[in-house]
C-alpha cells in the first residue's frame, strides 16, 4: 500500500510538471506569434512598401538652405505655437543610373516633406534648429559621395540616404520569436513524445511474456 501511494504521488508531480512545461510551450508559441502580427504591421508593412530597392552610391551636387518652413510645436495641453525650420535641400547623382534627384534622409522624412532633406523637431528656439540643419548640410558637403538607394522603376524621383527598416533589420527582428516559437513548439513536441513512449512502456510491461 506505501509503495502504492509512493508511486500514485510520483504520478501526480510528473502530471503537473508536464502541464506547466505545456502551459510554458503554448505561452512561448502564442508570444511569439503576436510578436509576427505586430512585426506585420509595422516593419514588414513599411519595408514591403517602400520603393527604394536599389542601393547605389550618390554624389552630392548641391547642399543648401532654400526657404522656411512653417511648424507647430506643443507648449502644453491643448496649446500649440507656430515656429519655423529652415529647408535643407540636397541634389545628387546617381552613379548607377546617371540621374539627377533630391535627397531625403528615409521614408518619413520623404512622407513629411519631398522637399527637404532632413524635417528637425519644431521647436521655439529656431537658431538652435538652423545650427543643427546647417552643422548637417556642412556634413553631407564634405562627405561628398554617400550611399543611397532609389527607386529602380523610377516612379519616385527622390532618392533616400537610409531606409527606416532594411534587409538586416527584419531578419535581426524576426529571429527572436522564431527562436521563441522553435522553442516553444520543442517543448510541447517532447513533452507529448515523454507522454506516448510512457503508455508504450506500460502497455509493453502489462503484455503476456
Amino acid at each position: 500500500s506505501k509503495v502504492w501511494t509512493n508511486l500514485r504521488r510520483t504520478e501526480t508531480a510528473l502530471k503537473a510538471g508536464e502541464d506547466r512545461a505545456i502551459l510554458l510551450g503554448l505561452s512561448m508559441v502564442f508570444c511569439s506569434i503576436m510578436m509576427y502580427f505586430m512585426l506585420c504591421i509595422t516593419m514588414l508593412r513599411s519595408y514591403t512598401d517602400s520603393v527604394w530597392t536599389e542601393e547605389s552610391i550618390c554624389t552630392i551636387l548641391n547642399s543648401s538652405l532654400t526657404m522656411e518652413v512653417n511648424c507647430s510645436y506643443s507648449c502644453g495641453p491643448e496649446c500649440w505655437r507656430n515656429s519655423r525650420y529652415p529647408c535643407l535641400q540636397v541634389y545628387v547623382s546617381i552613379n548607377a543610373t546617371g540621374r539627377i534627384g533630391l535627397l531625403s534622409y528615409n521614408e518619413e522624412s520623404q512622407d513629411i516633406s519631398s522637399e527637404c532633406f532632413y524635417v528637425p523637431k519644431c521647436q521655439k528656439d529656431h537658431a538652435a534648429v538652423q545650427a543643427v540643419v546647417v552643422n548637417i548640410s556642412e556634413k553631407l558637403k564634405a562627405q561628398q559621395q554617400v550611399r543611397c538607394y532609389y527607386d529602380p522603376a523610377e516612379q519616385q524621383g527622390s532618392v533616400l540616404l537610409s531606409r527606416l527598416y532594411d534587409s538586416s533589420a527584419i531578419f535581426h527582428s524576426l529571429f527572436w520569436p522564431s527562436c521563441m516559437l522553435a522553442g516553444g513548439s520543442l517543448i510541447i513536441f517532447m513533452v507529448k513524445l515523454t507522454q506516448y513512449l510512457s503508455i508504450l512502456c506500460e502497455h509493453i510491461s502489462k503484455m503476456p511474456k
